[in-house]
């Protein structure tokens, strides 16, 4: 990975981190679905990025989130599942041929069907953490699966359409 494909990840954590604090923090549809739009920056990770460095990267993001929030870590907890997994995730669903290096997993790059594979179920393990360590011991089982599916889409349509205006697909040899 070169300097500046580092700088470009540095400056989209700090845009993301930003724009969830400020912008998506009051942002609910119907007082069911939140928009946790910065389960995007790890998903967004290149494919060859470790596990410990991704864990690393999710902590930081988490604990900013958590400290503007006053969530007190659940957050952190729940990003940092999905930055767990991700790689064997993407280990699962990786094709016979492999990917080029220093690959992005976009819908530009990768197509709508492959996004919505690798996506979905980390977007739902995320919301999962969430939702249930936050609403712990309330018996609302059926308002908090509610909150799980409305938000998941929520952040599924709105990483789409974050996707389609603000990054460009990578160029062919």
């Amino acid at each position: 990975m070169n300097n500046s494909r580092i700088f470009l990840l540095i400056v989209s954590f700090i845009v993301f981190l930003l724009l969830q604090i400020l912008v998506l923090k009051n942002l609910v549809l119907f007082g069911t679905a939140f928009c946790f739009l910065y389960v995007l920056y790890i998903l967004l990770l290149p494919i060859e990025i470790k596990t410990v460095p991704t864990l690393i990267i999710a902590f930081v993001l988490g604990m900013g989130i958590d400290l503007f929030y006053d969530t007190l870590g659940v957050h952190t907890a729940s990003i940092l599942a999905v930055a767990f997994v991700r790689r064997r995730w993407i280990k699962m669903i990786t094709p016979r041929g492999g990917y080029d290096d220093d690959l992005q997993p976009s819908v530009l790059n990768m197509g709508f069907g492959w996004f919505f594979t690798y996506s979905i179920p980390l977007v739902l393990l995320h919301h999962i953490f969430f939702f249930y360590i936050d609403n712990l011991g309330t018996g609302l089982f059926l308002f908090v699966v509610q909150k799980i599916v409305a938000s998941a889409i929520f952040v599924f349509i709105m990483s789409i359409i974050v996707q389609l205006l603000f990054y460009r697909r990578r160029r062919g040899i």
